[in-house]
């Protein structure tokens, strides 16, 4: 098979592969969809898009995710319960395996790279046993020319092995599943599960490792766009807060919905596409991402309208993470190339059930890399009967999973650029208001666009500020298209006392939550601790 590369048989040769099946290199989007269909391995939806089941998996497996602990890294992970060690034998034996187990297989090979910015590029073979997760990654990350394909190095190297299952007294791995990194030999191995966010999110670590302590760039897990007028905006949030709508601004450009990098000169995008959430999706309240789901796209674990071909976005029969993967030129209204400029604002967003914060702060360097390393948000437990409480969810800058350096690493550096580029930070409430979850009622999406709006508009700038007695957390007391009354979080509760409780009560789950930083962290973050036990 054509590959493009000079001596694609002695390319895999050298990575220890000796390779006696077919070898498919950069194949088209087309050619994947017809090796998917004919073997069997997914259909086509009557939108065009590729849908596919990953099988037993249908999300990561943090726990099953592994760090070669060696020279280089055993003294700069932050080894925890995501940054989890394992040593060169078992990864050189689990890597020899795998390579055994693919040399008769027809694998699909392909070139790609990350970030937008040149500068920071790597160029990335990966090798799957599946047609579906190489056109995944030929959607997620970037694509290169076919005349820079001649020339291509790798730089890192992704083996990608679903049907390979590991022994667990043998290999030394938890389960038969496992996903390896090895940031010497520059190698990320994946085994025993299809689940192409895996790939995705093992460079998006290995980044998240190499840029802020060799270049000084700042990774995060967010997205961004830019106005008109060329200013950029920031959006950090964990699921259910409002990334994706509220990025989603047909005033501005979109640069990327999930991971970048701030330089000294800008924001540019990791990744070449987008990887959406589908559950409850319609053309309505996403008009973006519904209709980049056509030929191209890839459809995970969704279920169809029986007896057509039509997909049922409400069926969560296989999971609640159904995704789509599509190429970020799908959507209309982007950044060509997915770089912007120096961010001017910057929103955590955050859904509080417990209907405590404001809707929208305006936080102190402190204040932001504090919130930043507490990364709150609070889930609705379910709708099971009698179940009314919310879950608190921590997950440290907003992406914990990831990071293979201490938080406080990623933190200090967002408070070292936003000192240096003056930018605001806001904390955004999406949850609550009047009362928690089951008394209040949810902030409208009608006022959060008119507070971001007027914060990107500077409209805030010279309004006056309240202060938070128990969050210390500085608030407006006006702001265009927002009644007043809804500023101030307390104010919307009938019962104050009730708010106080609940009010100090949070303050004292941050506070249990940060104990771990705080060897670490410096006076001003901690100095940006909420005071448990103060009256509002």
């Amino acid at each position: 098979m054509e590959s493009g590369i000079k001596n694609p048989a002695a390319s895999l040769a050298a990575i220890g592969l000796n390779h006696t099946g077919h070898a498919f290199w950069n194949l088209s989007p087309a050619e994947l969809v017809e090796h998917t269909l004919q073997r069997g391995m997914g259909v086509m939806a009557d939108s065009g898009a590729l849908v596919v089941d990953t099988g037993k998996f249908r999300g990561r497996a943090p726990k099953d995710k592994f760090t070669v602990k060696d020279e280089k890294t055993t003294n700069t992970v932050d080894w925890n319960n995501f940054n989890i060690p394992t040593d060169n034998a078992t990864f050189d034996k689990l890597y020899a395996k795998v390579l055994a187990y693919l040399s008769d297989k027809d694998i699909w090979v392909r070139d790609n790279y990350a970030c937008a910015d040149p500068k920071y590029r790597i160029n990335i073979r990966v090798i799957n046993e599946y047609p579906w997760g190489n056109m995944f990654c030929d959607n997620m990350f970037m694509r290169p020319t076919a005349e820079e394909i001649k020339t291509m190095n790798p730089d890192w190297l992704i083996i990608n092995a679903p049907g390979f299952q590991a022994d667990p007294a043998v290999d030394n791995t938890r389960d038969k599943n496992f996903a390896m990194i090895d940031f010497t030999k520059r190698i990320i191995l994946i085994g025993g599960t299809g689940y192409t966010g895996e790939m995705k999110k093992g460079i998006f670590t290995v980044l998240n490792y190499w840029l802020p302590q060799e270049k000084g760039v700042l990774s995060m897990h967010c997205s961004a766009n830019v106005g008109k007028e060329g200013d950029v905006a920031v959006f950090f949030g964990l699921s259910g807060t409002g990334k994706t709508t509220l990025s989603a601004d047909p005033d501005r450009r979109l640069i990327g919905d999930d991971e970048h990098g701030w330089t000294e000169e800008g924001v540019f995008n990791f990744e070449g596409g987008c990887y959406a959430k589908c559950v409850n999706l319609t053309r309505e309240n996403e008009p973006q991402i519904f209709n980049a789901i056509k030929f191209g796209a890839i459809l995970e674990n969704v279920e169809f309208i029986p007896g057509t071909r039509t997909v049922d976005f409400t069926n969560i029969t296989k999971t609640e993470n159904t995704r789509v993967s599509y190429p970020i030129h799908f959507i209309d209204n982007i950044m060509v190339p997915s770089k912007g400029g120096l961010p001017k604002n910057i929103f955590f967003l955050t859904c509080d059930a417990f209907g405590v914060l404001p809707p929208i702060s305006k936080l102190t360097p402190g204040q932001a890399m504090y919130q930043f390393l507490s990364g709150y948000t609070a889930k609705v437990a379910g709708t099971e009967a009698g179940v009314t409480e919310p879950q608190l969810t921590f997950s440290t800058c907003f992406g914990a999973p990831f990071l293979p350096l201490h938080p406080t690493k990623y933190a200090e550096l967002l408070g070292e650029k936003m000192r240096k580029h003056n930018v605001n930070i806001w904390l955004i409430n999406t949850g609550w208001t009047g009362g928690a979850y089951g008394t209040g009622k949810r902030m409208k999406l009608s006022y959060t666009r008119a507070m971001i709006t007027a914060a990107l508009n500077g409209e805030l700038d010279s309004v006056s500020y309240a202060t938070h007695d128990v969050f210390g957390l500085h608030f407006p007391t006006t702001c265009p298209n927002v009644p007043t009354e809804v500023l101030d979080p307390r104010n919307t509760w009938s019962d104050k006392q009730a708010y106080d409780a609940k009010a100090n009560n949070l303050a004292a789950q941050f506070v249990k939550n940060f104990e771990k930083y705080a060897d670490k962290a410096n006076a001003e973050i901690m100095a940006a601790a909420p005071k448990a036990g103060v009256s509002a």
